[in-house]
Formats: C-alpha cells, structure tokens, sequence
C-alpha cells in the first residue's frame, strides 16, 4: 500500500519485554547447587558471559555438554511452572504495532519465549529469531540481521529496543538504531535512553509512522 509505514522494530527479550531476572537468578543458583558451586558466584559470572563461557569459568573440569543440558532443563521446567511478568508498557505496546512490522531477537530459544509469552499474555509476531537461527550470537550483528531479512526490510530502517551491552553492541553493528530500556543509566552506545520501557512506548510508536 502506498504511504504505509516501512519502519520496523526489533525487540530484546529478557529484560525488555519481559522480567525474568528473579527467574534467571533462581534457575543459576540451583545449577550451581546441584554442581557444588558457589550459587553467587556463579550467577556473576553468568549475568556478563553466555553459558558455555559462564562453565568454563566456573566448571572447567566438566562437560560444557552435560552442564548444558541440566541447565536446559532447569530452565524449561522453569517455564512450565516459574513465575513471570511482562513490563509495565509491552502488551500496550506490542497491541498497537502493525502486523508484520516488528520482530523478537533474543538469545534464547523460540519455545522458551513462546512459553513466557503465553504466560503473560504479549503475542507473538510472525519473526522470531532465536538463539537456534544464527550460528553466532549477540554481540555480533547477525541476529538482528537475519530479523531485518525475514522482514523485508533495510536495517537502516530498524530501530532495536535493548536493555543488555551485548544486544547494544549487535544492533549497532547491524547498522541500526538503537534505544535502550530498563536500566537506570545508559548502555555505551545506544542512541537514546529509557529508564523504562512504558517511557519509551510513544516515541516507538512515533518512529514506525515517520
């Protein structure tokens, strides 16, 4: 249609839309239980590295692949019964963009995501780029890459909604812009900063409809 709005936006998952901190932390510190490991220490390292990272720091002599699959399970059983909650903002939000025009990005895994949605009530768009659609992740460019092609559209014309330096940095390499949301000071990088996401909504929703 003539005139429609071609911009798109590129949403984080934890810690954007939805609030799984308490889950993270609850999930880590029973893996490390269940290792013998310190729960806290643990969980540091974990907050700045991806698993297979956070298990070499913390469990070097144990296979990266069985510590993987018990922390899979741990976190998918979390899905099934843990608590979640959605962002003051995001139903609003996500109720009022067009159909097509926007995208999750998250470092997870689809059925995950799919889970915690249910939970909360947020719907799911048509694209959703999961931790098993791109041989790298975050923070290289080709998660939200691979969104704006599933999308149609330029990365030039994506906006990206992050909370996490690693998501930051992915989006500015894929040539996008870039906002940040739920942290009390700005991630190195982003082209504005929200303190929350409910103050970001407006201004989303002004971006898609320029």
């Amino acid at each position: 249609m003539i005139g429609e709005p071609k911009r798109y936006v590129l949403f984080d998952v934890d810690g954007t839309l939805i609030d799984a901190v308490d889950n993270q932390r609850r999930v880590w510190h029973t893996w490390a239980e269940r290792h013998a490991l310190d729960p806290d220490e643990v969980h540091r390292v974990a907050l700045r590295t991806r698993p297979v990272e956070t298990f070499a720091q913390v469990a070097p002599d144990r296979d990266p692949r069985e510590c993987l699959a018990a922390l899979h399970e741990l976190e998918d059983e979390d899905v099934r019964s843990g608590v979640y909650g959605a962002f003051d903002g995001a139903s609003d939000l996500l109720a009022a963009l067009r159909p097509g025009g926007w995208a999750l990005v998250t470092s997870n895994y689809e059925h995950r995501v799919r889970g915690r949605f249910a939970r909360t009530g947020l719907p799911v768009p048509e694209v959703l780029v999961d931790a098993a659609a791109v041989e790298e992740g975050k923070p290289s460019p080709a998660p939200y890459l691979r969104a704006a092609a599933r999308l149609g559209a330029d990365p030039q014309d994506c906006l990206v909604i992050e909370d996490a330096p690693s998501g930051v940095q992915a989006g500015l390499r894929a040539g996008m812009t870039v906002w940040g949301v739920n942290a009390p000071v700005a991630v190195d990088g982003v082209h504005r900063h929200f303190a929350t996401l409910r103050e970001a909504v407006g201004d989303i929703l002004a971006f898609t409809s320029r």
